[in-house]
C-alpha cells in the first residue's frame, strides 16, 4: 500500500477503495482497486458502482455491487434513456490543468441536480494523450470533483490498443519520459521503443539533443543495427519537434525500418499512424497553441521537400468517424452497465471547443450512415473557438460554455417530450445561438 493510507472501506472483500485526491501509480499496480474522490467532493453519481463492477470482472470475481453509503444522490432521480452527452475536454471542461469554471456545476446537474429530476449518462472524448486512461481519469476526478471510470472515457490513441496484433517492434513518440511507452505496452504492444533507445545507442542520430541522465537511465539499450521497427506511432505531442522528426523522417526512408539504411525508393519505410490531427488547441495561455496536427503538417512537407514524394499518415482521434464509432460502443456499453439501460439513446449531444474536430466530426458522424442515432453539435466559447470569427464547420448550436451546453440540451430535451405529449414548453435557455 502506498504511504498516502487514504484506503476507504470497501464492504467487499478482495477489493480496495482508494481516494482519487492521494491515489498514485504503485496503489493501481497492486489491484483490483476502485478510486472514488472523498465524500466532502462527492457529486451525485452511480459512476463508482460501475468501477466496482468493471475491476471485479478483470479479475474474474463474479460478484455484483452494492451500495456502501457513498452515494449522495437524491431517491425520486431518474435515469433518461433518451439522450446522452459526450465531452471534450481541454478547451470546454479543463483549460491550463484546471476546471473551466461552469465545469463542476455542469456535471452536478448531469448527475441529478436539476429541475427535471433526472441524471443523465456521459462519456469523455479527448484527442489528448500521453497517459494510460486510468491515468487521466484519476487526473479528471480530482479536477471535476467526481468519480469518472475508465468506462466512459476515450483518449486519443485509445483505438490504437486494437493494432498491438498488427505489428510486433513498434517507435512510440511524444509524451512525458517513459509514460507512451508504458501506455503502449499495457495495450499488449510486444516491443516498444523510444525516441530515447535510438539516441542511446547512437547519440550522433540527434546532434543538437543530448539524453538527461534521468533519459540515459530509463532509455533502453539494443543494437539498431539489427532491428526492423514495423510502425511508427505519435501517441501523444512531441517534446523536442527536431530530434523526433530527424528519427521520424530516418525511418520511413529507410529500408523496412532498419535505421541507418535508405531506400532508393523511399516507399520502403514503416507507416506512421497520428493518434489525433488537432493543429491548435486550448491551453492556459491566452491564444491557441499548435497540436499534433501542426506535428504531421510539418513531416509531410519535409518528406516531400527530401524525396519529393507525397507522405501517406493515418489520424486517428476527432473528426474521423472511426472515434466516434468507437465512442458511440463505448457510450451504449457503459448506459448498459451503470444504468440498465440497453439500447441507444435516441440524441447524442456532442460538446467541444475546436470547430475542425469536435464540430466537423459530429456532424459528419451524424450524416453518415454508420450513426444509428442523431449526434447533436455543441460549440462552446471557452477553447479554440472564439466569439467574432466564423467556424469552419457549422455547429448546431453555439453557447458561452460547457453548463450552459448541459442546460441548452436538458431544455430541448424537456420541450421535446412536452411536444409529443401535446404540453407547450417555453422556448430557449441563456445565450445559446442556433445556427
Amino acid at each position: 500500500m502506498s504511504a498516502s493510507g487514504a484506503v476507504l472501506p470497501s464492504g467487499r472483500s478482495g477489493v480496495r477503495r482508494l481516494s482519487s485526491m492521494a491515489a498514485t501509480l504503485d496503489d493501481l499496480a497492486t489491484g483490483p482497486v476502485v478510486i472514488v474522490p472523498p465524500k466532502h467532493l462527492m457529486s451525485p453519481s452511480d459512476a463508482h458502482e460501475t468501477a466496482v463492477t468493471l475491476e471485479m470482472a478483470k479479475h474474474n470475481l463474479n460478484r455484483t455491487s452494492s451500495d456502501d453509503g457513498t452515494d449522495t444522490t437524491p431517491l425520486d432521480t431518474t435515469v433518461t434513456g433518451s439522450y446522452a452527452y459526450a465531452f471534450d475536454i481541454d478547451g470546454v471542461l479543463i483549460r491550463g490543468g484546471k476546471p473551466i469554471p461552469e465545469a463542476v456545476e455542469a456535471m452536478k446537474v448531469l448527475n441529478g441536480q436539476n429541475e427535471y429530476g433526472i441524471k443523465v449518462p456521459y462519456i469523455f472524448v479527448t484527442n489528448g494523450g500521453g497517459k494510460t486512461e486510468q491515468e487521466r481519469c484519476m487526473d479528471l476526478s480530482k479536477q471535476l470533483e467526481i468519480e469518472v471510470s475508465p468506462g466512459q472515457f476515450i483518449c486519443g490513441h485509445t483505438p490504437m490498443r486494437d493494432m498491438a496484433k498488427q505489428y510486433n517492434t513498434v517507435l512510440v513518440v511524444g509524451g512525458e519520459g517513459e509514460k507512451c511507452r508504458l501506455v503502449a505496452e499495457g495495450y499488449g504492444f510486444k516491443d516498444v521503443v523510444t525516441p530515447g533507445d535510438i539516441i542511446k545507442d547512437n547519440q550522433d542520430t540527434t546532434p543538437f539533443r543530448k539524453l538527461t541522465a534521468e533519459e540515459q537511465d530509463h532509455s533502453r539499450a539494443r543494437n539498431f543495427n539489427e532491428t526492423e521497427i514495423e510502425a511508427i506511432f505519435v501517441f501523444a505531442d512531441s517534446r523536442d519537434w527536431a530530434g523526433d522528426q530527424q528519427i521520424i523522417l530516418d525511418l520511413l526512408m529507410s529500408k523496412k525500418g532498419r535505421l541507418g539504411t535508405r531506400s532508393e525508393t523511399f516507399d520502403e519505410g514503416p507507416p506512421l499512424f497520428f493518434s489525433h490531427n488537432d493543429l491548435l488547441w486550448s491551453t492556459s495561455h491566452d491564444l491557441t497553441r499548435i497540436g499534433m496536427g501542426a506535428l504531421r503538417a510539418s513531416l509531410e512537407a519535409m518528406y516531400k521537400a527530401v524525396t519529393g514524394k507525397e507522405l501517406t499518415t493515418t489520424a486517428f482521434g476527432k473528426p474521423q468517424i472511426g472515434t466516434f464509432q468507437f465512442a458511440t460502443l463505448l457510450l451504449k456499453q457503459w448506459r448498459k452497465d451503470t444504468h440498465g439501460i440497453d439500447s441507444p439513446p435516441e440524441t447524442v449531444y456532442f460538446v467541444g471547443d475546436t470547430p475542425e474536430s469536435d464540430i466537423r466530426g459530429t456532424n459528419e458522424f451524424d450524416e453518415s450512415p454508420f450513426s444509428a442515432n442523431s449526434w447533436y453539435s455543441i460549440l462552446v466559447r471557452t477553447g479554440v473557438f472564439k466569439e467574432g470569427t466564423k467556424p469552419r464547420f457549422t455547429p448546431k448550436v453555439t453557447v458561452d460554455n460547457v453548463l450552459e451546453a448541459v442546460r441548452h440540451g436538458m431544455k430541448r430535451e424537456y420541450i421535446k417530450s412536452m411536444k409529443a405529449n401535446s404540453i407547450d414548453a417555453s422556448p430557449s435557455v441563456g445565450s445559446a445561438i442556433e445556427e
